[in-house]
């Protein structure tokens, strides 16, 4: 015999799948208003959910964001890339990211962060502190190189501005370019951020973990 519905239209009773149908709506909303535009409210109404289940599964919409970034990035299965010869790391890097950005699973995703992070400081911070705690900071702890910090906040940029101009703005050719043309001239570039001499002057916080 089925369960009776009790609750207010529209609202999914326990936990099975509104979790992350809340994610979906978010990042529809957050690909298509960006950070301020977007409301939980809103993020309700696309996931048919009530707005309370939103702030009980994430509190606020910084919450539904930071949760959206992590969904997005996924920082545990770039754990696997800092394994094996620092020499190719740049090249194992770089193919990881592109694989991301290409997968159709996870573009639409990666852009909803982007786009919600360059139009909002709020979203910008949230993005800089994962990225910081997720990515680059245990990509510092893993190079046996000097400015382990510096190294990986220079992979940081590298790679955000690869980004920037082949899928958000679309800067040719490099938009158009094949993943192994661009691969073949980056991972040399990316590696000697990693591995090779800086010429910039050593700092006091170049041994502290990005920001």
């Amino acid at each position: 015999m089925g369960e009776a519905v009790t609750g207010r239209p529209g609202r999914r009773p326990g936990r099975s799948g509104s979790r992350e149908a809340i994610l979906r709506a978010a990042r529809l909303k957050f690909a298509e208003y960006g950070y301020e535009r977007t409301t939980v409210r809103g993020i309700a109404r696309e996931a048919k959910v009530d707005a309370a289940l939103v702030h009980h599964f994430f509190r606020s919409k910084e919450g539904v964001f930071a949760a959206a970034v992590h969904e997005a990035v996924r920082p545990m299965e770039l754990r696997p890339v800092l394994a094996g010869d620092p020499a190719t790391l740049g090249e194992r890097l770089l193919t990881t990211v592109l694989g991301l950005w290409e997968s159709a699973e996870r573009h639409d995703a990666l852009l909803a962060v982007v786009r919600s992070a360059v139009s909002h400081e709020t979203a910008a911070g949230i993005l800089r502190e994962f990225l910081g705690r997720e990515v680059l900071g245990p990509l510092a702890q893993a190079l046996a190189e000097p400015q382990r910090a510096l190294r990986s906040a220079l992979l940081g940029s590298q790679l955000i501005g690869l980004v920037m101009a082949r899928y958000i703005i679309r800067v040719e050719p490099l938009a158009s370019a094949s993943t192994p043309s661009l691969i073949a001239v980056y991972a040399p570039v990316i590696q000697n951020s990693l591995t090779g001499d800086l010429p910039l002057p050593r700092t006091s916080t170049t041994s502290q973990r990005p920001r």
